[in-house]
């Protein structure tokens, strides 16, 4: 086992293993990284740390780098930054700022309003579509705590190139859950599918967004997985998902295309943006319609959703973590 030295040094810098992609994949994958969120939750930890509500994509809970560029430089083993998309909002303006500066640059769009994970999701997927009509994307969240970083993008690159090739599915990565967790949402998994380099893929019969506690305790019980919100598919399979559950969203964001790259781009997003409607993307696609999408179960990796203080905490303790803020705080490793 790696020792707590190996592990914080790891999470210090920037890794140096390199995943390189499937042939099936020849610059047509892109991420969709999604830093747009607030962090509520989490703003006892993150208000604690830095005498402020900062979104807690912009705090660096472990090594010496945020959450955001913790999982930038995750994704970089595999896609480049130029078909990297970071999707942010415009009050994190400066926080965002800050933390590209002298850095390695991805492509940034910055969301007017908060509109919810379906506009943080649909947006990005229509935006690369207008670049790379038949791009491949993995949309990921950066608030994930991932120690074996290199097998995790191992795992969503045979991901891609199953899509590559069946271009008609989104693939879900399901995590094994430890507890009947209420603030995940939680994944019921069919027949087998497919057999992959990373291992078997399964239809899906039925999504729960953060269910009651009768409900998690049901799906613990009988096998189901926690919803990483990382999947994998086409752009254009995604962007007609939206079109389906989500058509007036859809419909406003499609609307930005014709001032793409000119003067009034920006004003084209403030007046989507303005009069879309407020959607959550589990709610809205994945539990209307789990048909669309199949799962992966995530390898036996240490990953985390840091979502609350506790959980930081918990897998701090179990990754022999010991920032210096956990002793300072009261909360040994």
């Amino acid at each position: 086992m790696a020792t707590r030295a190996n592990h914080q040094e790891r999470l210090g810098r920037t890794p140096p293993v390199r995943v390189e992609p499937p042939a099936l994949l020849p610059g047509r994958l892109w991420a969709v990284v999604l830093a747009g969120g607030e962090g509520v939750r989490l703003r006892p930890l993150t208000r604690s740390l830095y005498g402020e509500d900062r979104p807690k994509q912009y705090a660096t809970l472990v090594g010496s780098r945020s959450l955001l560029r913790h999982t930038l430089d995750r994704v970089a083993l595999a896609i480049l930054s130029e078909r990297t998309v970071v999707v942010t909002l415009q009050a994190h303006a400066g926080y965002a700022g800050a933390e590209f500066d002298g850095a390695a640059l991805p492509r940034v769009l910055v969301q007017p309003e908060d509109r919810g994970t379906a506009a943080g999701i649909l947006f990005p997927a229509h935006w690369i579509s207008w670049e790379d009509p038949d791009a491949t994307v993995l949309v990921l969240p950066s608030d994930h705590f991932i120690v074996e970083e290199a097998a995790f993008m191992a795992h969503v690159m045979a991901l891609a190139a199953f899509v590559e090739q069946h271009p008609e599915w989104l693939v879900l990565v399901g995590a094994q859950p430890t507890t009947p967790e209420t603030e995940y949402g939680w994944i019921e998994r069919g027949a087998m599918l497919a057999g992959t380099a990373a291992g078997p893929l399964f239809t899906v019969r039925r999504f729960w967004e953060k269910p009651s506690g009768a409900i998690a305790r049901v799906c613990f019980a009988t096998g189901c997985f926690w919803n990483t919100l990382v999947f994998v598919g086409k752009a254009r399979t995604l962007i007609q998902a939206g079109v389906r559950f989500l058509p007036e969203l859809s419909y406003r964001l499609a609307r930005i295309a014709r001032f793409r790259g000119t003067e009034d781009e920006a004003w084209a997003t403030r007046q989507a943006y303005a009069l879309a409607p407020k959607a959550n993307f589990s709610r809205a696609v994945l539990e209307a319609c789990p048909a669309l999408f199949a799962v992966s179960r995530l390898p036996a990796i240490t990953w985390s959703d840091w979502g609350t203080p506790e959980r930081v905490v918990a897998s701090l303790r179990a990754a022999r973590l010991s920032p210096p803020w956990l002793d300072a705080l009261g909360h040994p490793a």
